[in-house]
């Protein structure tokens, strides 16, 4: 079977296809600090029309992010609180044209993302730990 189209497009489906799920969240993350970035480089070119652009797929991102927290666990009411305030920045950021509410964003996007990443490394040690043990 032949490939076709984008290859990059291609790697990339590939690559969420077979992510771990913190590895996942861990991606959303990374999209929405990518499109942050965009939408701050636009803000500062005057190009309003695609910093709302930008600014709209943060928002998509951690919509995703809130409709994926399981209601279960008791930390997700606090964590969801602390999307609610991400979400916030970006729907002033795309009312004001205000780079510092994508900063503010920024700031708690890589906070999330770090936790992320040091909860995955821990359940993967752990993994490996029992399948030594058997």
């Amino acid at each position: 079977m032949a490939l076709t189209g984008n290859p990059y497009k291609q790697y990339q489906e590939q690559a969420v296809r077979t992510a771990s799920p913190d590895k996942l969240i861990i991606m959303l993350f990374d999209g929405a600090l990518r499109f942050s970035g965009k939408a701050k480089n636009f803000i500062s070119e005057k190009n309003f029309e695609d910093a709302g652009k930008a600014i709209y797929r943060c928002e998509d991102i951690i919509d995703y992010l809130i409709n994926t927290l399981n209601p279960k666990i008791p930390i997700a009411a606090e964590i969801e609180k602390m999307y609610e305030y991400i979400q916030y920045n970006f729907v002033q950021a795309n009312i004001t044209k205000d780079i510092s509410y994508l900063e503010e964003a920024e700031k708690y996007l890589r906070d999330f993302r770090e936790t992320w990443k040091q909860v995955g490394e821990i359940v993967r040690d752990e993994r490996s730990q029992i399948k030594q043990a058997l």
